[in-house]
């Protein structure tokens, strides 16, 4: 019989509270050494990549690779329940800021000091790229669109991890590096926004008048270093790096917050 969580329960709707982040966190930090889990900061990143496809991916294509990057199960005492509430509440959410070209706040956490802003936002990147690594649909695209937009979220990885792309790594070395943690989050959600623009085309009359992925606001939505939340820096899953490029596959596995 499983045993269940005594973790606080999730509200039914609406955007997940600090304390709900936590508890994320806390069941993919309880699943065993065996599975290769996404922590809360590469599963928002690997939702951006799942709503980006031109096609939507079933709910249990990619939930199952949330609490094992293989599709693994997980032991019978973790609360997948639990697990799918919360996660979903951010796939609605995120769902409809793309829809809509809204502005949204990644889950992204401030590391210490001496941490570039690339490699704060790093673990988001790997999970956008662990999404469009398994479900393929977005990087079969060969618009040109797309080569901005994805050179500036592939510029955080690195060169080595990418196979078959010089037209994008040719993008890559036109662009500085960011300045800051606000510009680099600022620049997740500018590039997913741009290539929904391809990938999942807004009908007419819905979009705001101006493209909120040509404005940048003056306070990203960057945690603070003493909030909870995932701070993992390990080498994220190789991906397709261009539409018609090839992965080299996972040369280092992210293991989530751990």
């Amino acid at each position: 019989m499983p045993v269940m969580s005594t973790l606080p329960i999730a509200t039914p709707t609406g955007p997940l509270s600090e304390a709900e982040l936590e508890t994320l966190q806390t069941l993919m930090d309880g699943l065993p050494d065996t599975l290769e889990p996404l922590d809360t900061v590469m599963i928002d990143g690997y939702l951006c990549g799942v709503l980006l496809q031109p096609q939507p991916v079933p709910e249990e294509r990619w939930l199952a690779h949330i609490a094992d990057v293989d599709g693994r199960r997980a032991p019978t005492r973790f609360d997948a329940g639990l697990m799918r509430s919360l996660v979903h509440r951010r796939y609605v959410e995120l769902n409809q800021a793309i829809a809509n070209r809204q502005w949204f706040d990644p889950w992204v956490y401030q590391l210490d000091d001496q941490a570039t802003p690339s490699e704060t936002v790093l673990p988001w990147v790997a999970g956008f790229a662990t999404a469009v690594d398994l479900f393929t649909g977005l990087m079969d695209r060969h618009e040109p669109e797309l080569l901005e937009p994805l050179a500036t979220l592939y510029r955080h990885l690195d060169p080595e991890d990418l196979e078959d792309a010089d037209e994008l790594l040719a993008e890559i070395e036109t662009l500085a590096p960011p300045e800051t943690l606000v510009e680099a989050v600022e620049d997740l959600v500018r590039s997913v926004l741009l290539m929904a623009d391809v990938s999942r085309p807004v009908v007419t009359g819905r979009a705001a008048a101006l493209h909120p992925a040509l404005a940048r606001r003056s306070a990203g939505a960057v945690r603070g270093a003493g909030g909870r939340g995932p701070t993992s820096q390990a080498s994220p899953v190789a991906a397709p790096a261009q539409p018609g490029a090839r992965s080299r596959g996972p040369a280092g596995r992210p293991r989530g917050g751990r």
